[in-house]
């Protein structure tokens, strides 16, 4: 049987849905990746980098340990649905030392297992069939599902079908995932997937900016902020993606621009993440003026915030800042419907 630490699948990025006969389409879900296996009694599950998790989804696992099926790895997706929408911070309140704090949010936003793969049964070695044989297995596997907790996601061959997933949820699909029907499963490679990522815009108020790690010489990052409905300026994410030689040019073009008042509603920093817990980092920043926009791609947003960090589009001088506002943010999360 494949064992614990065994690499899931990746997929290699690209800027348009494949189209051909040879792929298998399915939702791209921003949630965990991960892996379960179960051996008799035992059931674990493994993040994309390796890590234990079961911990911190029991309802995940006593489901898993329900299946008649006694032997079996599976990869797909950890989502927690909330207000009928599928809620990344609720996710994310999982990762939690207490377990009483884990067994809480169990009972009362319980998490799905989004299946989209079955790498072995009954000790049967199954990565190296193709994936048009590997689906036929799990959608079989997945007639003795209870469809509540564990659910098989959506996959088609025919492209019309993914227009009509963007036509159905809008904006809130994540993006897509294009695998190649005649392949085996890449473990730990990006050999047979590839990734569509849905990508947003939004005009952005530069509020200060923090300096290259070590340097005073450079930019490190720009800290974007819009108005809130208070019109305060809330930080909102940052911008790192420039060139080396223009993070040292941007310290002159800043220059005029420097002085109070900077963010006025919620500031960088807070509370240190739950994944790199760092009480020492220095959280400061240069303050600015709010007179600066700047045009930002990014596609993923968490509680009010950019949370992978934006990539810059151009500077927006012939925009007002106080044109800047949040709801460029607002996105109905409508993408559970393909799970209905």
């Amino acid at each position: 049987m494949i064992p614990f630490g065994y690499p899931p699948m990746e997929m290699r990025s690209v800027a348009d849905v494949p189209v051909g006969p040879e792929w298998q389409y399915e939702p791209k879900w921003d949630g965990f990746r991960c892996l379960a296996f179960r051996d008799g009694r035992d059931v674990v599950l493994q993040s994309k980098a390796g890590q234990p998790l079961a911990r911190y989804f029991p309802e995940i696992v006593e489901a898993l340990a329900s299946l008649p099926a006694k032997r079996f790895v599976l990869d797909g997706e950890l989502v927690v649905p909330y207000a009928g929408a599928l809620s990344f911070d609720a996710l994310q309140q999982r990762i939690h030392p207490a377990a009483s704090r884990v067994a809480m949010l169990a009972r009362t936003t319980p998490a799905w297992y989004l299946l989209f793969d079955l790498l072995d049964e009954d000790e049967t070695d199954l990565v190296a069939l193709p994936l048009v044989e590997r689906r036929a297995r799990l959608e079989a596997f997945a007639r003795t599902f209870d469809g509540r907790t564990l659910r098989l996601s959506p996959a088609t061959r025919d492209r019309a079908v993914v227009d009509d997933w963007f036509a159905r949820v809008g904006g809130a699909l994540d993006g897509v995932i294009a695998k190649r029907a005649d392949a085996a499963y890449a473990s730990g490679t990006r050999d047979a997937a590839v990734k569509v990522k849905r990508v947003r815009t939004a005009d952005c108020v530069v509020g200060g900016y923090r300096f290259a790690k070590d340097s005073t010489e450079a930019i490190g990052s720009l800290l974007l902020g819009l108005y809130d409905d208070d019109g305060l300026l809330d930080y909102i994410g940052f911008c790192s993606a420039f060139p080396a030689e223009e993070k040292r040019a941007l310290i002159e073009r800043l220059r005029p621009h420097l002085g109070e008042p900077g963010f006025t509603g919620g500031a960088p920093g807070g509370a240190p993440s739950r994944w790199t817990r760092d009480p020492e980092r220095d959280r400061s920043y240069v303050k600015m003026k709010h007179d600066l926009v700047l045009e930002v791609a990014f596609d993923q947003v968490t509680g009010g915030r950019i949370r992978h960090g934006t990539r810059p589009v151009r500077w927006r001088i012939d925009k007002a800042p106080r044109q800047c506002t949040v709801d460029q943010l607002a996105t109905p999360d409508r993408a559970i419907a393909l799970l209905e």
